[in-house]
């Protein structure tokens, strides 16, 4: 049977279903493409359209395919956009989990990885945050994937649902073949590359008075090849065990500031940045212990550099100036698809 990824259209859900078939998986892939983009997967790989907080579409994917395993990555994720409509954070995220568990749950043996994230943890008053710290989100975004991680608890007691959580903050980076193209950008390093000179649009920092080093946000980042690297982990580790959390992160985290530093590095140019306000809900520092996942996953990332993971994304901008654009046929380009 196959295994399902959601969102896997999308920046890290490309990259995974990339190390599944690599690894001689079968895949299909379910997305809406709100955010995701058909050209980042291979014409071989099954893409069904559509929203997951539709029934009859998830039916429809449970009837044809009947997966056995979900590696669920479809979800908003924009700390911002969810304090902005915290509503579409519930619906979709949750409503998405939900979808999926009433509709492959029946079918026995469920495999669910959760694609979630360290925002769940709030404002932690201990970094490097570990996986027995409390939930406290201060955003709807943290509080939706906590939500979807408590949905899964009961499915698992109740239906015998095995499930995995992944909590990670900013998945950065770009393997050969896929990368970065959201439109809007909210991410940083791709923001800051944009932003290397000459150019019109000046990165805003938001917040330069954190009780940080510099006064900017410390964060994780974690290449993009990794976090797909432990997702294929998991899956093999609800053979033996299910209902656990996983941390993936550096352990160090970087500021704002240091990562404009480490483009600059990269590039050669400066990058213009201008200050702005504090997004509401960000906390000044999320920085993740991963200690767990490389002792019991056995996890051990292969690019840990902040150079190493900047130099990624640049040159995969540089081969794909127009993103997925660029892999479109001509008449779809000129036809604006």
């Amino acid at each position: 049977m196959p295994i399902l990824v959601t969102g896997g259209a999308g920046y890290i859900g490309s990259v995974t279903v990339e190390l599944l078939r690599r690894r001689g998986e079968e895949v299909v892939v379910a997305d809406d493409l709100v955010r995701g983009h058909s050209e980042a997967l291979p014409a071989d790989v099954p893409l069904e359209i559509g929203d997951l907080t539709d029934s009859a579409f998830v039916r429809r994917i449970a009837d044809r395919y009947s997966p056995d395993a979900v590696l669920h990555f479809a979800a908003c994720s924009q700390v911002g956009e969810s304090m902005r409509d915290p509503g579409l954070y519930f619906r979709n995220n949750l409503g998405g989990v939900l979808q999926l568990l009433e509709a492959l749950s029946p079918q026995g043996n469920l495999r669910f990885i959760l694609s979630s994230t360290a925002a769940t943890y709030g404002a932690p008053a201990e970094t490097p945050i570990r996986e027995t710290a409390p939930a406290a989100p201060t955003n709807p975004y943290g509080e939706s994937k906590w939500m979807c991680e408590r949905l899964l608890r009961w499915y698992g007691l109740v239906h015998g649902v095995r499930w995995i959580s992944l909590r990670y903050f900013n998945a950065a980076g770009a393997t050969v073949s896929c990368g970065e193209d959201h439109e809007p950008e909210t991410h940083l390093i791709p923001l800051a590359l944009a932003a290397v000179a000459p150019t019109e649009n000046p990165l805003s920092v938001f917040g330069l008075d954190y009780p940080t080093p510099d006064g900017t946000c410390i964060r994780d980042y974690v290449h993009v090849e990794d976090l797909a690297a432990a997702h294929v982990l998991a899956l093999d580790r609800l053979a033996v065990e299910s209902g656990e959390i996983f941390n993936l992160g550096n352990g160090l985290g970087f500021s704002v500031l240091e990562v404009v530093s480490a483009v600059e590095r990269v590039t050669g140019r400066t990058v213009a940045w201008q200050a702005g306000p504090r997004r509401e809900g960000d906390p000044a520092r999320l920085v993740a212990s991963s200690e767990r996942a490389r002792d019991v996953l056995g996890w051990r990332p292969a690019h840990s550099d902040l150079d190493e993971i900047v130099r990624s994304a640049w040159e995969w901008r540089r081969a794909h100036p127009r993103g997925y654009e660029d892999r479109r046929p001509l008449d779809a380009q000129e036809d604006g698809r």
